[in-house]
């Protein structure tokens, strides 16, 4: 992708199966978020071809968007902190609803019975609290939290939740561990492992990656824009 000061990424090369941790490392401004969120089919690359899920890039764009979501990428997908946890989690699961399924998929919905409705979103709220390791009891006000009133690990955790909604075949985070302690580091890192062993492929963007994942790093040329991107597999 190139942009008016030059290359904002370049040279990419890397290849995952489905259920992989690949993480993009590097500095703030090197082109990290740009590339994560070209691979979901939210920006569009200058050149160059790619496929997700089968779905060739850029040409299936909207097709990869239906299969990839986003858990925290600032500026694109925030947290509103005035919502309560639940506020969020209610909202997701019914945009999910009424916007993310196909037409004959979202008629059968509105054709069960509203109690059928509730228990089935209930459940996949349920199954992505759990999955992203947000015990919503363990709150200060359960699910009545304000999101100002999370913890920064907390806050991923429902933004991972949130995307996890969708049942996605592939979930992107960004700043994965900006503003975390070492000890919630190594927590998002399990969380997101977990993700990853349970089929979903996980891209995150970082600024120290772990080990055994497969990492893309991310240089600042001396013009200041983003130099090219070397894939390295550490698994």
């Amino acid at each position: 992708m190139k942009g008016p000061r030059g290359w904002v990424f370049r040279g990419v090369s890397v290849k995952a199966e489905p259920g992989a941790l690949i993480t993009i490392e590097g500095p703030s401004g090197s082109g990290r978020t740009c590339l994560l969120l070209a691979l979901t089919g939210r920006m569009r690359p200058t050149e160059g071809h790619a496929e997700v899920g089968g779905l060739p890039l850029p040409r299936k764009m909207a097709a990869v968007r239906r299969v990839s979501a986003l858990g925290h990428v600032p500026g694109v997908s925030d947290l509103d902190p005035a919502f309560t946890v639940a506020e969020h989690l209610r909202e997701r699961a019914l945009l999910q609803r009424h916007f993310d399924a196909s037409p004959r998929a979202l008629l059968r919905t509105l054709l069960r019975p509203r109690a059928e409705r509730a228990a089935a979103s209930r459940a996949r709220i349920e199954a992505a609290l759990q999955a992203a390791g947000l015990d919503t009891a363990a709150l200060p006000k359960g699910e009545r939290t304000s999101v100002r009133d999370l913890e920064r690990l907390e806050a991923l955790r429902l933004s991972v939740a949130l995307a996890l909604i969708g049942e996605p075949r592939l979930l992107a985070v960004d700043d994965t561990d900006l503003k975390l302690s070492d000890a919630d580091r190594v927590q998002a890192w399990s969380m997101l492992r977990s993700i990853a062993a349970g089929g979903t492929t996980v891209l995150a963007v970082c600024s120290e990656a772990p080990g055994n994942t497969i990492t893309i790093r991310t240089t600042e040329s001396e013009e200041g824009a983003a130099d090219a991107l070397a894939e390295t597999g550490r698994a």
